[in-house]
């Protein structure tokens, strides 16, 4: 099983007549912290197509400006005009119409994931099936989902890992920050917490090579019960990936490091990382997403789906994505659970960490309306124990280590999305 659909189903045209998108603006439960930002509310557009059968199809981009360059106002300003006049009125196959996606702009990857999203969405209720069976997969599969710890301080951070454990949680992903001897802490307040989980942590870009290499040393010594480490050096360091690769007794995840196919060649080929972690942010949707497990799979690598803190349209996308590709054996979904509101109703349910597909034609949800959630709505940020209503949110990390590659899509001039650090 690749992935891929089959080829009856590939040669369906579809007819899109209309392409609309909307603005939301939806409050965190608790604020989302990492080293390079926090975030209380998130900005999103949901993009629509329709077709000539009057089938809807609905997907969506959150603005992550230090990560793809991309902000709601690019977003939607992609897909107003030269998203739009790829494909409105157009009559092709889902991959002709997928292929002028990607081909209508440079950069703007997550306002092209947003509309191929509303494509396959639309494409898979056309045929009234699930999405992920179009995908070659099964809707009865599940995958274990893991719940992020977001950066505060360790007692805060054990109490949240505790409240997640308690909700049924077997895997806690650890934001790391630029302080190891803090790090230290606020992992051994969470291991002690909760001392049977599985840990993930996420680095962010935020070591050096050599540096990495001691710190992970060091974790392990001390014993902790470690499933991988994401990121630990800058994206365009691939070499310096590589060595700590080699150097370790824990699987290196590559994430900022693999936007697409290419990028996924030169990590496996180069043993520059054990694992790749896909985000449709970063592809543009699920085309580039299926070429990069493709890649993978043929050269015995395992995948994770993750997302940026993303609605949960984009969330359930990205499950239909990771169960239906053989090479995806892991998930980083957890975005939805921290978002105050969980409309639009559908599409996967959550058990015990098991997160699976609800069934359904397309993506399996209710059309989400344009008045849920306004952009224009004044929110009231929440604060969770520990967390003062005056704390001061952290500072923005700056991209320090570009590797050339340009978005047009970034209104602040980033010379390189990659270099902003990840969810």
């Amino acid at each position: 099983m690749s992935g891929q659909p089959g080829p009856e189903h590939l040669d369906e045209p579809l007819v899109v007549v209309a392409v609309r998108r909307h603005r939301h603006r939806a409050p965190l439960l608790r604020p989302f912290v990492t080293a390079a930002r926090r975030t209380e509310a998130v900005e999103y557009v949901v993009a629509e197509v329709e077709l000539a059968d009057g089938t809807i199809g609905q997907g969506s981009a959150a603005e992550t400006v230090a990560i793809t360059g991309e902000s709601a106002d690019t977003i939607e300003a992609a897909l107003e005009g030269p998203l739009r006049a790829a494909i409105q009125g157009r009559t092709g196959t889902i991959v002709e119409l997928s292929a002028r996606v990607a081909g209508a702009l440079e950069g703007s990857t997550s306002a092209k994931a947003a509309l191929e999203i509303a494509l396959h969405d639309a494409w898979a209720k056309a045929l009234d099936a699930p999405l992920v069976e179009l995908l070659g997969g099964r809707l009865t599969d599940g995958l274990l989902n893991d719940m992020t710890i977001s950066l505060e301080d360790p007692e805060v951070m054990a109490g949240h890992a505790r409240e997640a454990v308690a909700g049924g949680e077997q895997i806690l992903k650890i934001k790391l920050g630029h302080d190891i001897s803090e790090d230290r802490e606020r992992l051994a307040a969470v291991v002690a917490a909760v001392p049977d989980v599985r840990l993930r942590l996420d680095a962010n870009q935020g070591w050096g090579p050599e540096q990495a290499i001691d710190i992970i040393t060091g974790f392990l010594a001390d014993g902790l019960p470690i499933d991988l480490v994401e990121q630990p050096v800058a994206a365009a360091n691939i070499e310096g990936l590589a060595r700590v690769t080699a150097a370790v007794d824990v699987p290196i995840m590559a994430d900022e490091a693999v936007w697409n196919a290419e990028d996924a060649h030169r990590l496996v080929e180069s043993g520059a990382a054990d694992l790749l972690n896909i985000k449709l942010a970063k592809t543009g949707g699920l085309r580039g997403a299926l070429e990069i497990a493709d890649v993978a799979q043929k050269a015995g690598v395992e995948c994770m789906v993750g997302a940026m803190m993303e609605p949960r349209i984009s969330i359930t996308a990205a499950a239909h994505l990771a169960v239906a590709h053989p090479a995806i054996t892991m998930i980083d979904l957890d975005p939805p659970f921290w978002f105050a509101s969980d409309e639009p109703a559908g599409g996967y349910t959550q058990e015990n960490g098991w997160f699976r597909l609800a069934g359904g034609p397309g993506l399996g949800l209710e059309l989400l309306a344009a008045d849920v959630d306004p952009a224009d709505a004044d929110l009231v940020p929440t604060h969770p124990v520990g967390l003062s209503a005056g704390a001061e949110p952290s500072a923005a990390v700056e991209p320090s280590d570009p590797s050339g590659h340009s978005n047009p899509s970034n209104p602040s001039n980033l010379s390189d999305p990659r270099a902003g650090g990840g969810r």
